[in-house]
């Protein structure tokens, strides 16, 4: 017996063509259930625990529209993608990819020049373009950039491109990069820094060889651990580890990322994991051994943590929107606000004490008291006058006290000064001192043709610039529209490095030469 929860609207992994669906819950699982007209029946685990999909539930919020979409809707969602009026959720950040060359040749990657056999490299100048077109965004501009490819070290002007995101506005800007020219290249590391890249999203799938040579070919770890060596001195000091979660490839070794996350804490901020998604064809059978979901994560999270860390530690995003509009409220200016779809992903924050202790915030401040008090005090202080304010301040002052467990708090930390100097005046100096004794752990669950849901992709606030001034969602621009675009402005494979006989395309066999140092 299930029991039906939602109706929406899905893809057919086959046909790619908009079905219906029906998202319902059977046997404490919830399910997306779907029927193709011309090849059948589909079903796939949306969410393995029903509860947890409830709790997340309370969190669902529209975001503002964009007030200048640069898409017309008409096909509908996810057809038009550019993004449109329907989108609920301006760009949060930007992913932009500026080559889909790469210095490996993993079996799990969608973006790979040498399996594509095409060569996709927008200019400094068409970036520049792509980067204008999230910074004009109506009513908040994008304020975080991220270039991927592909492999961005690749490209010898990646530094002068970090350099133009700054220029243009951007307050972070990062790469996501598997690390190999970052491990061997220190003066590259150095260069980026000096023009102002913020934070390195590094591919980083476990603490063993095991997991590398399953989904990378070859034992990469060593060459994560020079990264880290070429990060310290190059001053690099937010990096956030991103493990492709794969089950009985490393999801045993989610602690041990963890707590790798935890010895190295003067250079990692946080850690992303990923469960895997899947292209092209797979039977039910298949895709119900391999497919892990939230609720698996932070479920393996407690257990692997011994219960330091608890499944009921992890919020959605969108829970902190209650943060962003009493301080969009109090400053009169409009804010960043996380309104991605509630079921996209889960995070929280882990103290690390000296002794290696790890204490999540949900463990000594009542996080739901805390944003139901700030949206008590929302409505009043949007009222405006210098008496609302002063009011709201006060009762804030007076109720967090018993919102804080001081028994349990880490030593050295004064979380209610914190909490009032970014309240009252956005204090990035307090924030940066709390985020170098802390790790943001999260989990963003990433779609794919089998549990596609066209209201979580309404919702998405991780998108895609791309040639053609167009910005996409992250799911559907990998499920739908990547080879459509990167074919209409890339060159063939053959005619690139003719004319580009200076910049070899490496395989694995370059890598498997390199020497790094084994470290533990």
């Amino acid at each position: 017996m299930s029991e039906l929860i939602d109706k929406t609207k899905s893809i057919c992994p086959v046909c790619f063509n908009v079905i219906n669906a029906d998202i319902v819950e059977k046997k404490g699982k919830v399910i997306i259930q779907k029927n193709c007209p011309e090849h059948g029946d589909f079903e796939d685990i949306y969410w393995s625990d029903y509860e947890m999909f409830k709790h997340a539930k309370k969190y669902h919020v529209d975001g503002p529209k964009l007030e200048n979409p640069n898409t017309e809707v008409k096909n509908g969602c996810p057809n038009d993608c550019g993004l449109c009026s329907d989108h609920f959720t301006p760009t949060v950040l930007c992913n932009i990819d500026v080559t889909n060359r790469c210095n490996m040749k993993c079996p799990i990657c969608f973006a790979n020049a040498q399996t594509a056999g095409y060569v996709l490299e927008p200019s400094k100048e068409e970036l520049i373009e792509m980067m204008k077109l999230v910074r004009d965004e109506k009513p908040v501009p994008c304020m975080v950039v991220q270039f991927a490819g592909g492999e961005p070290t690749i490209r010898d002007d990646l530094p002068e491109i970090v350099e133009e995101a700054k220029k243009l506005g951007f307050t972070l800007a990062q790469i996501a990069t598997n690390g190999v020219r970052l491990a061997k290249d220190l003066e590259f590391c150095k260069e980026l820094r000096r023009k102002g890249l913020n934070t390195i999203y590094l591919q980083f799938d476990g603490v063993t060889e095991k997991p590398y040579i399953a989904a990378r070919g070859f034992n990469a770890l060593p060459i994560k651990l020079q990264a880290f060596e070429n990060f310290r001195k190059s001053n690099l000091t937010s990096v956030v580890l991103v493990p492709t979660l794969v089950k009985g490839i490393n999801d045993d070794q989610i602690n041990d990322i963890i707590r790798f996350g935890a010895n190295n804490l003067d250079i990692i901020r946080g850690i992303n994991f990923q469960p895997v998604s899947f292209a092209g064809r797979i039977d039910k059978e298949e895709l119900e051994k391999m497919r892990i979901t939230i609720p698996d994560f932070v479920k393996l999270v407690e257990e692997q943590t011994n219960g330091e860390i608890l499944a009921e530690d992890f919020y959605t995003p969108s829970s902190v929107n209650a943060f962003s509009n009493f301080i969009e409220a109090w400053r009169k200016t409009p804010q960043v606000r996380f309104t991605c779809h509630e079921h996209c992903g889960v995070a929280t924050y882990v103290f690390i004490d000296d002794e290696g202790k790890l204490t999540p915030i949900t463990h000594f401040i009542d996080v739901d008291g805390f944003f139901g008090l700030l949206n008590d005090l929302t409505e009043k202080v949007e009222a405006g006058g210098r008496i609302n304010k002063t009011m709201a301040l006060a009762k804030i002052t007076r109720e967090l006290p018993h919102l804080i467990d001081l028994k349990r708090k880490p030593k050295n930390l004064d979380i209610k000064k914190l909490l009032l100097s970014v309240l009252k005046e956005g204090d990035v100096d307090a924030l940066a001192e709390f985020s170098y004794h802390t790790l943001l752990i999260g989990c963003m669950h990433f779609q794919d043709p089998y549990n596609f849901d066209v209201e979580r992709v309404k919702r998405c606030a991780i998108h895609y610039a791309v040639p053609g001034g167009k910005v996409i969602p992250f799911c559907t621009y990998n499920s739908l529209h990547r080879e459509k675009i990167e074919k209409k402005y890339a060159i063939p494979l053959e005619e690139w490095e003719k004319q580009n006989r200076d910049k070899n395309i490496q395989t694995l066999r370059n890598l498997k030469s390199l020497s790094f140092p084994s470290k533990k």
